[in-house]
């Protein structure tokens, strides 16, 4: 398989802390990310070949005997393989779904071995585009090659057998990360026995496609893009950036949220009492977008974003099946957990439902739960009742089916 390990994925990955750190109760505490090198060439879906690259992973609680009790979690498109605790090197950098894995949480690290790993083409840890091209000794930059879902799903593959791992008890993700999940059902069907699609969709509308378009058009015409070659000329293209980050942040909202956090209230007036019309910041809801879109500029890559919304738009299981969807789910051997939620209307939940029709239809087992909840796309990472409680008891269910370990009761978590 060609595969190095830089480090060792095991209860070392969890850092023991100083006695002076605080862990949260269900925190799977103090972590760091591994690297794991393949040197066997990745062949992608677009006929190029990438030909090593590595993966940055970060693994929670303990892989048993049988190794049987691995879950993988897939993430979205501007997040990572931090995907629980705290960063041994910053204490505030909390993983993404912190409020979902750990002990006694939805995704119970106590009985399962959690693995949250940061997709090829990113820009935290993983070969990306800012990575060196061992054909020229610089950055990929905009040469990087075109990556789609089923690339990733490839790449995960041979994580798995880095670890050993023949069969995921689940596989799991939200948004991109959902879609990854129902990739590995039809991609590697004997590889996963559960999987977990939370607010994502077969395929992206034309609407979607085209707010993904309008972002990277915006970091194209940044003229510090330099053609994707911006590492070479030491600048980063700051505004494109912000830009996209802006639009898409608006479609993770729901116009509810975004009326409870800002309604069309406006900045403090001016030292002579009056609004200064014009061009500058002056509703509140323009300096959250700004300073979200600002944010994003520092720590995002250009390229990174160019490619990962494209994998977005390619993703189409049912488009060599002439859009017939049970038959693209056909080879699905996993059960399956859908959940959607109400006011996402970025991947609203007839889209859910249509995946929910097709595997019915092929008589797939699936449970479906839509939640009534007003956060628009991002209720997927937010911490609602409801929503954990069906995760939980979904996860329950997979434990009782393979015979791990009763949940221990941890205060003020769902039991």
């Amino acid at each position: 398989m060609g595969t190095t390990p830089l480090s060792t994925a095991t209860k070392a990955d969890i850092i023991t802390p100083s006695s002076e750190a605080t862990i949260p109760t269900g925190s799977v505490g103090f972590v760091r990310p591994q690297l794991v090198r393949f040197d066997e060439p990745l062949e992608l879906t677009s006929g190029q070949v990438l030909p090593q690259y590595e993966l940055a992973v970060e693994t929670y609680g303990e892989l048993n005997a049988e190794r049987s009790n691995a879950v993988l979690i897939c993430h979205a498109l501007n997040a990572s393989h931090h995907v629980a605790g705290m960063s041994a090197d910053n204490p505030r950098d909390v993983g993404w779904w912190d409020n979902m894995v750990g002990p006694g949480k939805a995704v119970d690290t106590d009985r399962y071995f959690v693995i949250g790993v940061n997709n090829i083409g990113s820009c935290f840890g993983s070969t990306g585009p800012a990575s060196i091209n061992p054909a020229t000794g610089k950055p990929w930059g905009a040469a990087f090659p075109v990556l789609t879902v089923e690339d990733w799903v490839r790449a995960q593959a041979r994580l798995a057998d880095y670890f050993g791992i023949e069969c995921f008890a689940a596989v799991m993700g939200g948004s991109l990360g959902g879609m990854q999940a129902l990739s590995w059902s039809i991609t590697c069907p004997e590889r996963l026995r559960h999987c977990v699609v939370i607010a994502s969709t077969p395929r992206l509308s034309a609407q979607n496609i085209g707010f993904n378009e309008v972002a990277r058009r915006s970091i194209i015409s940044d003229p510090q893009f330099h053609g994707g070659d911006y590492y070479e000329h030491g600048v980063v293209p700051v505004h494109g950036l912000s830009v996209a980050r802006m639009i898409g942040h608006i479609t993770y909202l729901s116009d509810e949220t975004m009326a409870q956090r800002f309604g069309r209230q406006q900045r403090e007036p001016g030292h002579n009492g009056a609004f200064h019309y014009g061009y500058g910041v002056e509703f509140e809801v323009e300096s959250y977008l700004r300073y979200q879109g600002e944010k994003f500029s520092r720590y995002f890559d250009a390229n990174t974003y160019l490619l990962i919304t494209r994998a977005l738009d390619y993703f189409d299981p049912a488009r060599n099946h002439n859009g017939d969807l049970a038959k693209a789910l056909e080879p699905a051997k996993a059960d399956f957990l859908l959940v959607s939620f109400t006011t996402d209307w970025r991947f609203p939940p007839e889209r859910s439902r249509e995946i929910v029709k097709s595997l019915l239809n092929n008589q797939t087992a699936v449970t479906y739960a839509e939640i009534d909840a007003p956060h628009g796309h991002d209720a997927f990472l937010l911490e609602d009742a409801r929503y954990h409680a069906v995760v939980q008891g979904y996860f329950d269910r997979i434990a009782v089916s393979l015979g791990l370990p009763e949940r221990r009761l941890t205060t003020g978590v769902l039991a």
